[in-house]
């Protein structure tokens, strides 16, 4: 391991051991990253998570990263961490949660549907998207973030930024108005 690598994963260490003191954010919305790349986007994620005021991000599958690009927010964001998808499924329908995959070519627009109060996000790995088969979790429902041009797809940050902000614009930004 290089020098590089073995500070990131000293970093990572010393995050993570602060996250267990870290706090649920004001929105009950929760972001579900799933098997994703360990580098750069899953640390973005958690910083617009706090941006947003998730209430936690859940990490099916993915092992160390560095949190650098996070600026702080892994050890803010309280993070869940389980092996397969069905537990997380599992815990999340206990707690009343509406789960949402983000796939392109889903019927349900991002930008119609109403979302839940307590909606949990599901973002696929970058290139193989969800790790399991959707036939197997009926109640989860998909929706899709509408885009012009050729491209189907958006970075994941980029799309979990969204979903956050869309979140936030019906359940936020309607009460303080």
């Amino acid at each position: 391991m290089g020098k590089k690598a073995n500070q990131a994963l000293l970093r990572y260490r010393k995050h993570r051991q602060r996250n267990v003191l870290a706090q649920p954010g004001p929105h009950p919305f929760v972001i579900v990253l799933d098997h994703l790349k360990a580098g750069f986007n899953v640390p973005k994620i958690f910083r617009s998570a706090q941006a947003f005021g998730a209430s936690e991000v859940h990490l099916v599958g993915i092992g160390p990263f560095d949190p650098a690009a996070a600026k702080g927010a892994f050890k803010a964001v309280p993070a869940r961490f389980y092996d397969a998808f069905s537990a997380c499924h599992e815990a999340l329908r206990a707690r009343g949660y509406q789960l949402f995959t983000l796939e392109a070519g889903c019927p349900n627009s991002l930008m119609r549907a109403p979302l839940p109060e307590r909606s949990a996000f599901v973002f696929g790995h970058e290139e193989m998207g969800i790790s399991f088969d959707r036939a197997d979790y009926p109640d989860i429902d998909c929706l899709s973030i509408p885009q012009v041009g050729p491209m189907d797809s958006l970075n994941v940050s980029v799309a979990a930024s969204i979903v956050m902000y869309e979140y936030w614009r019906q359940h936020v930004s309607a009460s303080a108005s």
